[in-house]
Formats: structure tokens, sequence, C-alpha cells
């Protein structure tokens, strides 16, 4: 195991970091819009459990309707502010998605996704998950769900309008922005 300590005036370029993720696979890393480079360490085993519940219903949904194209919590997007988030559970429509080249699809898309889920883990801190979420509704996100274990409550964030605060929902709709999609959350709340 390796601790690496960055110094906080160290600012890493667009490029730079496309080529740093490439020499680490392995490591879950963000950018921030300021070029802070931003490790995340990988998620408890119950975590990642509900994580991959949550995209696989997301996965199901965009594999029925085929209306766009849905993303795991690997996937790392270019947003329109210059930093590079991922998501836990991610979808961008067909249409948003066809106007960019082949090449910008492989690698980290200059876009930010229409939906976005945020789990988060027990060792997350909230007010930055919160930060993140506002930061994907500046970027052009029309929908996002923050989904926090701890005090089981689903926050929902639009670009538009005041956070709704749901308290242990058994399900939460994507309406209207993804139509018929029904998260359900029964499962993550165990």
């Amino acid at each position: 195991m390796m601790n690496l300590t960055i110094p906080s005036t160290f600012r890493i370029t667009h490029e730079q970091f496309q080529e740093l993720a490439r020499a680490n696979r392995d490591s879950r890393l963000e950018r921030s819009a300021a070029g802070e480079l931003i490790f995340m360490p990988p998620t408890g085993s119950i975590t990642g459990n509900r994580n991959l519940d949550i995209e696989g219903q997301l996965w199901l949904w965009n594999r029925q309707t085929r209306r766009g194209f849905a993303f795991n919590s690997s996937t790392g997007f270019h947003l329109p502010n210059g930093a590079t988030r991922s998501p836990d559970a991610a979808w961008v429509s067909q249409e948003r998605w066809d106007i960019l080249t082949s090449e910008q699809q492989e690698g980290f898309a200059p876009i930010c996704p229409d939906f976005v889920v945020e789990l988060r883990s027990p060792s997350d801190n909230l007010k930055p998950l919160q930060e993140k979420m506002k930061e994907y509704m500046s970027n052009g996100s029309s929908l996002g769900f923050l989904i926090d274990r701890k005090s089981k409550t689903v926050a929902i964030y639009r670009p538009q309008g005041e956070v709704e605060v749901l308290k242990e929902p058994s399900s939460v709709s994507g309406e209207p922005v993804l139509p018929g999609f029904v998260l359900d959350l029964t499962e993550v709340w165990l």
C-alpha cells in the first residue's frame, strides 16, 4: 500500500488526468473543476452490493426502453466546467450521446449525464456529495438522486427548485427524465 500526499497547490489538466487514469486503472480517481485530484477509496461490500442493485435496475430499464445509455460507477464524464466525475450510476439520452464522436464516447465523454445517482457510503461525508450533486445539476443533469443509507433518505435534485428529500421511500420515480423508470429501494435500506 502506498500513501500519496498531494500539495494543495497542485493542479492537473484534463489531458494529464486522462493519462494518469490510464496508468492507474485500478484506482478510483476524479478531478475537480479547479484541477484538484480526488482519490476515492473502494466501497465496502454492502455499499457495493446496493450500488450494483441500483445500476442493475437502471440498466434493465434502459435495456427494455432503449432510450439511451446506462453507465456504472467506473465511468468518468468530463463535465462542461472541466471536472471529471464518476457518479455511482448514470444515464445519457440517445439523442445527446449520438452528438458525440466515437472518440469522445470511448474516453471520458465530454458530457454531463442526464440522470445521476450517488449512494452515500458509511465513510462518506454528506457535504461533498451534496456539492457534487449541485455540480451535476449546474453542468446539465436533469435529475439526480442522492441516496443516504445512514439517514434512510433520498434527496432528489433538479436543475431548478428546491431539493426534495424523501424519508425511507420504498421507491422513487425517474419521471419525466426517465419515462417509466421507478427505482425500487427496498433492498437498499436493508
